[in-house]
């Protein structure tokens, strides 16, 4: 029987497999792995945008709904969910567009590298291995920033989580009262990482321009 590490390197290898399958056939009708890579850029961005305004959408909820003056708990419970849920959805996605994005690179950045060795002209190698070098390290840029602004989506996701369950089994004006005092903190994080994310877009848009400049 299989361990699970294993299980998860079969898996890999087996994506991996997939993924070369997926640029081979792409070439063959002339998409190429720089083409695809600026797509799953612009997904990123997307999702990007798409987080920066369903996390600001709970903000405001939560913001509204702390201020409870009356009504049904019930609602104020469900409403506040849907924004947690939602928050979620969203950064699952972005996350997945992320790793797309990794995965495209690494396939353009070998192949680049590789075929640095089949020009006979020297100048031609050179120039093209500078290129290289430039687009790799305006892509880690791009990525830290990205990662960076991703990163900041998990403590906030657990923070409105623990929101919602704490008044999921505390339906009471009390548990509203105190969900309010630890508000503060949670709203400042939220702002914070939606600091980020425009942070982050700016870098992707500024990575694209090159691109597609080159």
């Amino acid at each position: 029987m299989l361990n699970k590490s294993w299980v998860a390197l079969l898996l890999l290898i087996t994506l991996s497999g997939c993924e070369s399958a997926y640029y081979s056939s792409m070439e063959k009708i002339g998409i190429h792995k720089r083409d695809i890579m600026v797509d799953r850029i612009e997904d990123v961005r997307e999702s990007q945008q798409d987080v920066k305004e369903q996390f600001n959408s709970a903000l405001e909820r939560f913001t509204y709904e702390l201020n409870f003056n009356g009504g049904e708990l019930e609602d104020v419970y469900n409403a506040l969910n849907s924004e947690y849920e939602d928050s979620k959805d969203e950064a699952e996605e972005l996350s997945q567009r992320i790793d797309a994005v990794e995965n495209v690179a690494e396939a353009l950045f070998s192949e680049w590298q590789a075929e640095l060795t089949e020009y006979s002209n020297a100048t031609y190698r050179r120039q093209s291995a500078e290129d290289l070098k430039q687009t790799r390290r305006q892509y880690t840029q791009m990525l830290s920033s990205m990662r960076y602004a991703e990163s900041k989506m998990a403590p906030v996701l657990d923070a409105l989580q623990d929101q919602v369950l704490f008044l999921k089994h505390n339906l009471n004006a009390r548990a509203i009262a105190s969900l309010k005092t630890e508000f503060g903190g949670l709203k400042r994080d939220i702002e914070r990482l939606l600091g980020d994310m425009e942070s982050s877009i700016k870098a992707a848009d500024a990575f694209l321009a090159t691109l597609k400049q080159s």
